[in-house]
């Protein structure tokens, strides 16, 4: 009888000791991986991510891992990939990666108070362009082709005037990032450009945000989108719910921190993060749609 109890204690022990294996494993081993999109150059989003990737491995007591990708394709075939737990992505992103990835929108950005932006259609002061009919025949900048405020919703705003870029413009380039479209504009390499702006009056937009403002003094934007739900966070299908919570958890505390704030808006000019769910990105699905864009197309660029 001795003998069996001896037995049946080994076993148990045996159990607990494989389940706190796997608890150790699970929180320790395996780290949280947290995208990050460009939306200006590379090493500058890398060096502004550390911290925060810093501060969220305290919050959450697990080591986190930044990716950063090259576009904005790159971060929605990671998550596709399984390579991502987490991620910063624009809407226009977002809606490709929840269509091809199932990825869910937990966050969105806060600026200013308002959790929406718009695309801004820039020029030069002394371009002699003032509407945006006046770009045919001349040259122009989009971002990134999934940006949002940079290419999606830019194109629709041409279209819904009756102006197709690919035939009424002379030549069109795409940047690859709102601080690349604004120096194209600034330096004449092309007559506009498409980029993003927090307001319609001027005031806040790419071009004073990576220009000085001397330089920004010469550029004006002359036709502004309709209000463009904000960039957002979004969670991996995968990832375990309670990991989910911590994870949304940290993020809402970094926008309250004063240490976190000056963080994210170092990273990508947020004051916090508020609730998002998917309905709130309905309008980028219909901008999708009117500018002629296929996400799978597009993906398999």
């Amino acid at each position: 009888m001795f003998a069996k109890l001896k037995v049946l204690l080994f076993v148990l022990l045996l159990i607990l000791g494989l389940i706190s294996c796997d608890k150790t494993e699970d929180n320790t081993e395996k780290p949280i991986n947290v995208g990050f999109v460009p939306s200006e150059n590379m090493e500058e989003v890398t060096k502004n991510a550390q911290p925060l990737v810093e501060m969220l491995s305290k919050a959450i007591g697990r080591e986190v891992k930044p990716f950063i990708a090259t576009d904005y394709t790159g971060i929605v075939e990671a998550f596709r990939a399984g390579k991502l737990d987490i991620g910063f992505l624009t809407p226009a992103a977002y809606v490709m990666a929840n269509n091809e990835a199932g990825v869910k929108v937990v966050l969105k950005a806060e600026r200013h108070g308002r959790a929406f932006f718009y695309s801004a259609i820039i020029t030069r002061t002394d371009s002699g362009i003032n509407k945006i009919e006046d770009f045919k025949d001349k040259t122009f900048s989009f971002g990134d082709a999934l940006s949002t405020s940079g290419h999606i919703f830019p194109k629709k705003l041409f279209l819904d005037k009756g102006i197709d870029p690919k035939v009424a413009f002379k030549n069109v380039i795409y940047s690859g990032g709102h601080d690349a479209t604004v120096l194209a504009v600034l330096n004449k390499k092309v007559d506009g450009g498409a980029t993003f702006s927090n307001d319609t009056k001027g005031h806040d937009g790419a071009w004073t945000q990576f220009l000085k403002p001397e330089e920004a003094s010469q550029i004006k934007a002359i036709a502004y989108s309709e209000p463009i739900p904000a960039d957002n966070i979004c969670i991996s299908k995968d990832l375990k719910p309670e990991m989910a919570d911590k994870l949304v958890k940290a993020f809402v505390e970094v926008g309250k921190d004063p240490a976190g704030q000056k963080l994210i808006q170092k990273l990508y000019r947020i004051d916090g993060f508020v609730p998002a769910t998917d309905n709130d990105y309905e309008s980028v699905k219909s901008a999708f749609k009117v500018a002629g864009i296929d996400l799978k197309k597009e993906l398999a660029k």
